[in-house]
């Protein structure tokens, strides 16, 4: 969620005024978010402004800036519920990957209903009707769980599924 002001306040949000964040900070979420080159062309950079509720961005780019927000602050635990549904699969893929190698001491916790976004996590809990019904790696649950195989299936093909996306 976005709030109106501009970029910097927005990913300053909720940080307490004895320790707000610095402007290399900000960037540096910016570019682990993949939102530093579409902030970097206005011309106004963090200055930009920031319409109520973010709707002068694209979902992606909203989406990109809530997350910004978060890894500014450099937490112990990342909940990132739903946060990847409007990128592209392409930016998921880099985002995704950027998370990996960057926030390696974090810990990670990802609501997703788009399979190729969790198909790399350690650790898998596959819901049905507000139930765990599966646990495990992509790997061991699209061998072994229905309800993931029938997913999974709807979403890529079989060769990205066994191969990574």
């Amino acid at each position: 969620m976005l709030f109106s002001g501009d970029i910097e306040s927005n990913l300053d949000f909720g940080q307490s005024q004895a320790s707000p964040l610095d402007e290399q900070g900000m960037w540096e979420a910016l570019d682990l978010a993949q939102a530093k080159p579409f902030v970097q062309e206005k011309e106004k950079g963090l200055k930009s402004e920031v319409a109520q509720s973010g709707t002068n961005f694209s979902g992606g780019q909203r989406q990109r800036l809530a997350i910004a927000r978060a890894l500014a602050r450099k937490p112990e635990i990342l909940i990132f519920d739903d946060s990847f549904s409007a990128l592209d699969y392409k930016t998921d893929r880099i985002l995704r990957k950027e998370l990996a190698e960057r926030t390696r001491d974090m810990t990670k916790l990802i609501v997703a209903q788009r399979i190729s976004t969790i198909m790399d996590a350690d650790q898998i809990l596959v819901l049905d009707a507000g139930k765990v019904v599966g646990q495990g790696t992509h790997r061991e649950l699209l061998a072994n769980n229905a309800v993931y195989q029938e997913i999974a299936y709807s979403q890529l093909s079989k060769e990205e599924l066994e191969n990574g996306k």
